[in-house]
This record gives C-alpha cells, sequence and structure tokens, in this order.
C-alpha cells in the first residue's frame, strides 16, 4: 500500500515527484518503459529518425482506421529524453479568448498570474538559460532566466542580424541544458546532436535528470520500470480509485494507493480513464463530461530547411527564435504563431526527405548549408479531434487539421523574410523529422484531452487537475490544457506539476 502512485515518468510525473518526495509519504512511480541505454547510437541520426530505434512498435489507427506507428518514447523521462528543451511559458494573452484565422480559443480557468511564481521554480529546476525581454511578447518577471542564454554560433548570429535588419525582433531561445551536471567531469562539453536525440552527456534539461533523480534521493520515493498500467479500478461507490492493475514481466498484479496521479501523457492518460470502464462507468473513468479524448490538439508544425548560399558549420543552431507574428499585428487580423531554430539537419536525415537534391547540390552538400526553422501555430479544440481506443485496445486519433490558414501565412513570412537577405536560394520542408512527420505519427505537443474546468459537465479535472468525478485522481500532464498556445507545452506542463504539488502537501496530504 502506497499513499501517492504516480503513472509515468514525463514532465508531468517526474515533477509531481519532485515536489511530493519531501512529503514523507510512500510513492511509488510506475513507468511503461526502462532507461534509455548509453549508446554510440543515441547521437545516430539514421538509428533515432530513420530506424526509429527508441520509439514504441506500437501501432495506432487514425480516423480511418488505417494503422501507423506513433513517435512515442516509452521509457524514464518519457518524451522530454528526445525533446529539444525548448522551454516557454506560454504568454499572458494565452489564458484568455483569441480569435484566430480557424476560430476561436477559449478562455482559461485559471490566469497567467496562477502560474507565473511556478514558471519560474521550474526555469530554475530545469536550468533554463536564456534571456528576459528579449522576446517581446514574453510576460514580464522581476528575475532574470537562472542561467545566461545560449551564444549564437557565428553562422546563427549572421542570420539573427539580418532578420533584424529586415524589421524582426529575433530573441535568444530559452532551452533547458545544464553544464556542469556531474563534478567529476573535466572535458569541455559542446552542444550537437541534442534536439530529438537523446542527450548521452546527460547534459539536456530533461524530466528524469531534473525532476525524477532528485526525488529517487529520498528513502520514501521507488520507482517501478517496465510496468505498463492496463487499468484503473474504483471502490464500491465509485468515488475513488482503489486499485492500480499493471503488467510487469508477463505478470499481472495489483496496487494500492490513496491518491493516484495519472502523467502518463495526454494520448495515454485518456486512453487508460477509457479502458478502465465497467458496469458503472460505462464510458470509461472520470467520463460522466463525456470529454475524455476530446480536444486533442498538439499544434500546427512545420520543420523548415533552408540553403544558406555559405556553407554553416553550426554545431548547435537552436538559440534564437521569432515572435513578432504571436499576436494579430503587422497587418494581420489574427495571430499566426511562433518561429524557432531547430537542431542542425545532417545528410541522413536531408536524403530522408528527398528523393533528389536541390539543383547543383549532393545530399551532403545541402547538410552542409543547411539552416534549420521549427514553425508552431495554434491548434484549436475541436470534440471531434479525439482519441478513442478500440475493442482490443488499440488506441485511435481522429484528427483533421484547422486552423491552418495563419499557419500558411507564417511560412510565407519567414520565407519572404530570409529571401530579402539575399543569402538563402532554396527552401524545402523536412518531413522524417521526429519521426516522419508533424502529423499524428508525431505528437511531440499532444494536449487536451482531459481539459480544465470548473464546471464538471463540460470538463474533467478542475483548475488543480483533480477529477471532478473522483476524491482521489489528479492527472497531471498536457491533458488540461484548455487551448493549445503557439508555444512548446513542457514549461507549463512541468509547471502545473509544481502547483498541483504543492497544493496537494499543503491542502489534502497534511489533512
Amino acid at each position: 500500500m502506497y499513499d501517492i502512485i504516480i503513472i509515468g515518468s514525463g514532465a508531468g510525473g517526474a515533477t509531481m515527484a519532485y515536489q511530493l518526495a519531501d512529503s514523507g509519504k510512500k510513492i511509488l512511480i510506475v513507468e511503461r518503459g526502462g532507461y534509455v541505454p548509453v549508446e554510440k547510437e543515441n547521437w545516430d541520426s539514421t538509428e533515432v529518425f530513420r530506424k526509429n530505434r527508441y520509439t514504441t512498435t506500437d501501432e495506432w489507427l487514425d480516423k480511418h482506421g488505417k494503422p501507423f506507428r506513433p513517435g512515442m518514447h516509452y521509457n524514464v523521462g518519457g518524451n522530454t529524453k528526445f525533446y529539444g528543451a525548448a522551454l516557454f511559458r506560454l504568454r499572458e494573452e494565452d489564458f484568455k479568448e483569441i480569435q484566430h484565422y480557424g476560430g476561436t480559443s477559449p478562455a482559461w480557468p485559471i490566469q497567467y498570474e496562477d502560474l507565473k511564481g511556478y514558471y519560474l521554480e521550474a526555469e530554475k529546476l530545469f536550468y533554463v538559460h536564456g534571456k528576459r525581454g528579449s522576446d517581446p511578447t514574453e510576460p514580464s518577471d522581476s528575475e532574470p532566466y537562472p542561467y545566461e542564454a545560449l551564444p549564437h554560433e557565428p553562422r546563427i548570429q549572421e542570420i539573427f542580424d539580418e532578420l533584424t535588419r529586415y524589421g524582426l525582433k529575433p530573441f535568444e531561445l530559452p532551452v533547458g541544458v545544464n553544464f556542469t551536471p556531474h563534478p567529476a567531469t573535466n572535458a569541455p562539453y559542446i552542444l550537437d546532436r541534442f534536439d530529438g536525440f537523446p542527450d548521452a552527456a546527460e547534459r539536456k534539461g530533461d524530466a528524469h535528470l531534473c525532476s525524477l533523480s532528485k526525488a529517487l534521493e529520498h528513502p520514501n520515493v521507488e520507482l517501478m520500470i517496465n510496468t505498463k498500467v492496463l487499468k484503473l479500478m474504483t471502490d464500491d461507490e465509485g468515488k475513488k480509485i482503489s486499485e492500480v492493475m499493471v503488467e510487469q514481466d508477463g505478470e499481472t498484479k495489483t496496487l494500492k494507493a490513496g491518491y493516484v496521479v495519472l502523467s502518463a501523457g495526454a494520448i495515454n492518460s485518456a486512453a487508460l480513464l477509457l479502458q478502465s470502464s465497467s458496469e458503472k462507468f460505462p464510458d470509461g473513468l472520470a467520463n460522466s463530461s463525456g470529454q475524455v479524448g476530446r480536444n486533442y490538439m498538439f499544434h500546427q508544425n512545420t520543420a523548415l530547411v533552408a540553403l544558406y548560399t555559405e556553407p554553416n558549420y553550426t554545431r548547435f543552431g537552436k538559440t534564437f527564435g521569432i515572435n513578432d507574428f504571436y499576436h494579430a499585428n503587422r497587418g494581420y487580423e489574427f495571430p499566426l504563431g511562433h518561429i524557432q531554430m531547430l537542431g542542425k539537419s545532417d545528410e541522413h536525415q536531408i536524403s530522408a526527405d528527398s528523393p533528389v537534391p536541390a539543383p547543383g547540390f549532393t545530399f551532403e552538400l545541402m547538410a552542409r548549408h543547411a539552416v534549420d526553422f521549427w514553425l508552431t501555430s495554434e491548434d484549436l479544440p475541436d470534440p471531434e479531434n479525439r482519441v478513442t481506443v478500440e475493442e482490443n485496445g488499440q488506441i485511435r486519433i481522429s484528427y483533421t487539421p484547422n486552423n491552418t490558414k495563419g499557419h500558411e501565412l507564417l511560412k510565407d513570412e519567414l520565407i519572404k523574410a530570409l529571401k530579402a537577405s539575399g543569402k538563402f536560394n532554396s527552401f524545402f520542408f523536412k518531413g522524417i523529422y521526429f519521426s516522419k512527420g508533424m502529423d499524428i505519427a508525431s505528437p511531440a505537443h499532444q494536449n487536451g484531452t482531459t481539459r480544465m474546468g470548473t464546471d464538471p459537465q463540460n470538463s474533467v479535472v478542475d483548475t488543480y487537475c483533480k477529477a471532478h468525478d473522483l476524491d482521489n485522481l489528479y492527472i497531471v500532464d498536457g491533458g488540461f490544457f484548455v487551448s493549445s498556445g503557439a508555444v512548446n507545452p513542457a514549461l507549463t506542463i512541468i509547471a502545473m506539476a509544481l502547483r498541483v504539488g504543492g497544493h496537494l502537501k499543503k491542502h489534502v496530504l497534511a489533512s
């Protein structure tokens, strides 16, 4: 018997464990996978992106019933072991109702101020490097970023300056990286093979290293790996989770706890709640509203590779972003979205994306001249964009893109700005990056499936992520998002975990 069982060790679960570790309560973190092996293949783009060495072999279904292999990582630290560690706060306006080309982004039941202090704590916990105030849309804070912004390598600095001369306001990207994780380290560390790769040097600010490892220093915290949660079961009254059914090494067993924190990711958390249906709850747990699995969002994303006229010898180019089009301005009636740099392409990634090289180039030459950008626009909540579970337990993602006009305009604006410098002569879009495309097979920014709200009839969790229908279930991952904003969701998940964990310690566990 445990006081708390946390399901999942990614951004939400690991940070919940960290925040609750000093409570003295007996805590168990259940992780579906194991540790990512430290091996030379960690930094091999063919192994990581083309062979999908570290992604699940499970198959999901799309809305037409066609199977696909999702780019999901089941391992200690979750998807943060592979993310690019760009750690943004949602903008103050993101918590309010916003009109877009594709419709309305609804208001949250909380405001930015409710998370502000936790955002700062999250930035410290995840070693975020940045420059406060350089992003014209960033919420103000009296404290600077915990660490100075990462410097731009020479070619990236040139592009930064060219975009500035064009009239944009590029800013230093907030990135989580710990340059001194091991006191005995005596070799200099050069950022490379970071964005989308597991970091064998353990410098990336991921949930395993920043949160979970610190939680496990406490004797009251345990980690159970290679253990899949099959079902959540309730007591006779249907008011509490009474047992957690798991499978480990082919054996099925049940675990018990006073409180359960579900942090399996927006897709898998929704799927588990739906799979936990019973005679009392035929539509699944925490689903009296019918909203579990609905409003799935993961952003409109595009990876753009621009070929610079001169070679780009950059090792780590992910150091600036552009938010000039984040809000409705510069002649646009509605917001377009966010732009940031990506990790540097190599010839293997580029050759996988294109059947033939650009005219006058080889794939190797293209890689030498490549400058990589990531564009994100807000994905609007749509109840028909949803996660469901087939009778055999297979996950189905029914999704139709929305708000695409703003995203197309954002791409046009970036290409126009790059062309104006006279230093770019070719543009193409990457398809293999992040596991074959930025469609439903790439759920890196997944959110919205267990939305937060004050009305149990149209939401799944309250403002502290407690399920409306159950007294002891908290859902702390991207599922609580009411709208997606247009920046990476990880820091908001981390900040919310700190907020919910603090609330539990002060107002729930102490009683």
